[in-house]
């Protein structure tokens, strides 16, 4: 831990890689191999520690539980990965044509 970065910041932070495979696999009432399989499926690509330990952000958490709810329901785990990652894709180009939109009529009224 650096003077620049307290430790307060770091467990606000969703970024954070702070839980160890075990500890995410609890929390998410699944195995390690199931983290195994998602990050194979690129859905996320946990950190590393020094040791070369996987480590897994809250972020990255939430996703896996997304994965995790969609193979209870049925879903093979590689379909799952597949369709979060396209609703991420879809959830992203939603945002930009908003602000496209928002951009394009903040134009218009100002050429008015």
């Amino acid at each position: 831990m650096t003077a620049d970065t307290p430790l307060s910041g770091r467990l606000d932070d969703d970024d954070y890689p702070a839980y160890t495979m075990g500890r995410a696999a609890e929390m998410l009432g699944t195995s390690p191999g199931f983290l195994r399989a998602i990050g194979e499926a690129r859905l996320i690509t946990p950190l590393r520690s020094e040791g070369g330990h996987r480590r897994y952000s809250r972020y990255q958490l939430r996703i896996a539980a997304r994965a995790r709810e969609l193979v209870d329901q049925g879903t093979p785990i590689e379909a799952a990965c597949r369709i979060i990652i396209l609703e991420d894709q879809l959830e992203e180009a939603q945002r930009l044509n908003a602000e496209y939109r928002r951009a394009a009529a903040e134009s218009h009224d100002r050429t008015r």
